[in-house]
């Protein structure tokens, strides 16, 4: 899957801003119990995701979501690790139910690399349980090497040096984000009304 083939229903992998936390907040709500564990690494509960949201969502973080008709069914999570100027960074995934395997995670991942990419992140590192095997066949797609440790699977992937074109298409899609961000908080606040 790239940038240019389409997703289902006509979804959209967007950027996400600030203001955006609460509709992460929610998707990641509405996760059954085993994406839940498999996001989070155990079983969490909705007062976790609720403080991991507001207490480290944004700080270093960029993070992309697949919208269908406006509402957030998965998203990427791309965090450095050691501080903005690393060149290290995690990164985690959260795909609905009934969005999992129609192409969501591998259109995340393809923008959090290129995400990657761009800020000088050499190396990305992405945790997940040794029974997630929809994660690791993910992670072997973009060449990721793979290591087990105690339960869990690590893959690691390296990133190319980031180009013209890489930063172009990054700006591209961060504008359609913007856009969308906009027309979207004004359909909302006209549906109130």
């Amino acid at each position: 899957m790239s940038l240019q083939d389409p997703l289902p229903n006509d979804g959209l992998i967007l950027k996400m801003w600030i203001g955006e936390a609460a509709r992460y907040r929610n998707h990641l709500l509405r996760l059954d119990l085993e994406s839940r564990a498999r996001r989070f690494g155990g079983g969490v509960s909705d007062s976790y995701i609720r403080n991991y949201v507001t207490s480290s969502m944004w700080l270093d973080s960029v993070v992309h979501g697949f919208f269908v008709d406006g509402k957030l069914r998965g998203a990427a999570e791309l965090r450095p690790i050691g501080g903005r100027l690393s060149k290290q960074a995690e990164a985690a995934f959260s795909v609905e139910k009934d969005w999992q395997s129609h192409g969501v995670g591998s259109a995340l991942l393809e923008r959090t690399l290129l995400t990657a990419r761009n800020r000088g992140i050499a190396h990305l590192h992405m945790a997940c349980l040794a029974d997630n095997r929809r994660m690791q066949q993910l992670a072997r797609k973009f060449d990721a090497e793979l290591s087990f440790d105690f339960g869990e699977v690590i893959a690691e992937v390296e990133s190319p040096h980031p180009t013209p074109l890489s930063m172009v298409r990054e700006m591209v899609s961060d504008g359609q984000s913007f856009a969308t961000a906009i027309l979207d908080a004004q359909s909302r606040l006209l549906k109130a009304t």
